[in-house]
C-alpha cells in the first residue's frame, strides 16, 4: 500500500503530483526545486544558493517522511548547465557526507520556473 507524504517544510506541489510517496518502507520523492517553503518564493541567484535550497528542501521532505539523507539510495540531479557540475558537487557533498548514494546528473534544456537545479531521491525509512 502506498502512502502519500506531504509537508509544509518543503515546497508544495505545483502540479498534479505528490511531494513524495512511501511504498513498502521506500520513499520516492518528486523533484525539489529551490523554493523557500516558508515564503513560497523562488530562491534566485547562484547555482550554489539554488542547490543549497533545493537539497535542503529534499532533506526536509525526507525527514518528514521518517527518513533522512543518510538513508538515500539514489538521487537524480537535473542541472541547467553542466559547467556548474563542480559547484553543485560542492554543495551536494555538504549534505551527503559519507557513503554517498548512487547518482545521475544530467543537463536539461529547461526546468520548472526556469530554476538552475532540481533534485529527486529514493530512500528507505
Amino acid at each position: 500500500m502506498k502512502t502519500i507524504i506531504s509537508t509544509t517544510k518543503a515546497p508544495a506541489a505545483i502540479g498534479p503530483y505528490s511531494q513524495a510517496v512511501e511504498f513498502n518502507g521506500m520513499i520516492f520523492t518528486s523533484g525539489m526545486i529551490p523554493i523557500n517553503p516558508a515564503t513560497g518564493e523562488l530562491v534566485t541567484g547562484s547555482i550554489e544558493e539554488q542547490a543549497k535550497q533545493a537539497i535542503g528542501n529534499l532533506a526536509a521532505l525526507l525527514s518528514e517522511s521518517g527518513s533522512d539523507v543518510d538513508k538515500v539510495i539514489k538521487t537524480t540531479v537535473f542541472i541547467k548547465d553542466m559547467n556548474d557540475f563542480a559547484k553543485v558537487n560542492e554543495v551536494y557533498s555538504s549534505f551527503f557526507k559519507k557513503d554517498c548514494p548512487a547518482r545521475s546528473c544530467v543537463e536539461v534544456a529547461r526546468l520548472p520556473k526556469d530554476v538552475l537545479i532540481e533534485i529527486e531521491a529514493i530512500a528507505y525509512k
